[in-house]
């Protein structure tokens, strides 16, 4: 039968072909596919804050990639690699090693010369990153983490809670991330900062 999807509001289509990269053939509902790929993602933030990691390392290309290999490397054969087709989001896919590049280097400068607050830094690395969207899946829960690395790592504070402490249901707190998401896209990151200690 296959793994059949139906994607909500903010969710990115995998092609026919992405989806042939899972590696779990008894999958075949997203429920599924979400438990699989949270278990395969809380391993990977524990190999990521359970060791000690040099803050010259993340803010590279390899890094980027290594982080989304350890978040589904048990779930999708094309973990870690750049997305090979154009989606609903992101830039065009022969931009992304280019455009992933600039970003690096904005946020190297932002970091030396203290151009925006910590939190500010982390939150635009993330929401640039997530507009790139580098990879076929995953790119949101991926700049996530790697705005949560980026806090903990670079600037030495707590992670984000990103909506947890939102006392309403999880739906209520996706509306508001997504609604914190467009006014980014605007160049309003002040709601995205809000939400993400929420």
């Amino acid at each position: 039968m296959g793994l059949v999807l139906e994607y909500s509001d903010g969710q990115t289509p995998l092609e026919e072909g992405e989806r042939d990269g899972l590696l779990i053939p008894t999958i075949s509902t997203l429920s599924e596919l979400n438990e699989f790929e949270q278990q395969n993602i809380e391993q990977a933030v524990q190999w990521t804050f359970g060791r000690l990691i040099s803050s010259g390392n993340i803010l590279t290309d390899q890094f980027i990639r290594t982080m989304h290999k350890r978040m589904y490397l048990d779930v999708w054969a094309w973990a870690g690699q750049f997305r090979k087709t154009n989606k609903n989001i992101g830039i065009d896919r022969w931009q992304i090693a280019v455009q992933l590049k600039y970003l690096l280097e904005d946020v190297q400068y932002w970091t030396e010369n203290n151009s925006y607050p910590p939190d500010e830094i982390a939150i635009r690395f993330k929401h640039r990153l997530v507009s790139i969207h580098c990879f076929p899946n995953g790119n949101g829960r991926h700049s996530r983490l790697m705005a949560d690395i980026i806090i903990d790592k670079i600037f030495h504070r707590p992670v984000f809670t990103w909506g947890a402490l939102i006392v309403k249901k999880s739906d209520e707190s996706r509306k508001v991330y997504l609604k914190a998401l467009k006014a980014a896209d605007k160049g309003d990151y002040s709601q995205l900062i809000i939400f993400s200690r929420s």
